[in-house]
């Protein structure tokens, strides 16, 4: 009766635990996105965006949107396809450290979840996801392995996301390639 007892808590230990970790981040990435400038913003499905960067053609709403926030359509396309050259491994261990902390609260500000809440674990699952094919992450890759059904992006601020992810690459590849020109240049006592 005890085992059984036990048996039937640890069962339902483990459920919850399941049903808490399975509905906090679903396991489809984002299907659409609320593109926002300034006061205006509109819907568009993620297939609408990949058309848009592939072709150039752009959906209706896109087209208004961007004209009455003044944007050039080719340099959205251009910041969007931009690719930043990184590991998944390196992503994955400098996202998960107080700068990477950082870095996803700021990139959170521009591209984040509706309720505005889990930004930098959605931004790190989607950084490391992007980069794990090709070693690249473009921002709309990011936006296609964003892990929620809907994902939010203030338009103007674009360039700047692009510039945050790149500037942590760079910024840690600098101290990596300084600190091992050090390492080089330490003469070992000879015994």
């Amino acid at each position: 009766m005890n085992s059984k007892f036990l048996l039937n808590r640890y069962c339902l230990l483990l459920a919850s635990i399941s049903i808490c970790l399975f509905s906090t981040f679903p396991a489809f990435a984002a299907e659409k996105v609320i593109l926002k400038y300034s006061i205006f913003k509109i819907n568009i499905p993620i297939s609408e965006l990949e058309t848009f960067v592939e072709t150039g053609e752009m959906p209706s709403n896109m087209k208004v949107l961007l004209g009455k926030a003044g944007e050039n359509p080719e340099s959205v396309r251009k910041t969007l396809t931009k690719p930043i050259k990184v590991s998944p491994t390196f992503l994955e261990r400098n996202l998960n450290s107080l700068p990477g902390d950082f870095v996803l609260d700021r990139i959170g500000k521009i591209i984040h979840t509706p309720s505005g809440e889990a930004n930098r674990e959605a931004l790190r699952s989607a950084l490391v996801l992007s980069a794990r094919e090709d070693n690249r992450v473009t921002l709309l890759e990011v936006m296609q392995n964003y892990p929620t059904e809907e994902i939010h992006v203030e338009g103007e601020r674009l360039v700047e996301a692009y510039g945050k992810i790149a500037g942590l690459v760079e910024t840690v590849d600098g101290l990596r390639e300084r600190l091992e020109k050090v390492i080089n240049g330490i003469e070992l006592p000879q015994f």
